[in-house]
């Protein structure tokens, strides 16, 4: 059993497969969760996993390239406006409806419990060399 890193099978098992350029949608409860994509639904309860949890998880594991965010986050969730600025330095934002659009060519969908709006990114797979 791993000692380190994510120790959610489903998970560390999808993010092994993920190329350069895929996809992963991070989002809370409320996202519409696209058909196609492997789904890994981490939440547990309101709130639990955090969307900051997730993506500071998803971050340490992973090389991202870029980074899409609903422009709506920055006037109703400030929190998560804050925490994307911070970790996704080139946050490109778009409207909800075209991040939903976009959502729907992710490889992996990784479902948070955060139970505030807009706690959403779709996050684009880069190369560690």
């Amino acid at each position: 059993m791993k000692k380190a890193g994510i120790l959610n099978r489903h998970l560390a098992g999808a993010l092994a497969g993920l190329g350069h350029g895929d996809g992963v949608l991070v989002c809370d409860a409320g996202m519409p969760v696209p058909d196609g994509p492997r789904v890994v639904d981490l939440a547990f309860r309101a709130g639990v996993p955090s969307f900051a949890e997730v993506l500071d998880g998803l971050l340490d594991e992973l090389v991202i390239e870029g980074a899409t965010a609903a422009a709506e986050v920055r006037q109703a969730n400030g929190e998560a406006a804050a925490l994307l600025d911070e970790r996704c330095p080139d946050l490109r934002l778009v409207p909800h409806e075209r991040l939903k659009e976009l959502s729907a060519g992710a490889r992996l969908v990784v479902r948070t419990g955060e139970a505030r709006p807009y706690a959403n990114v779709l996050l684009r797979c880069g190369v560690f060399f």
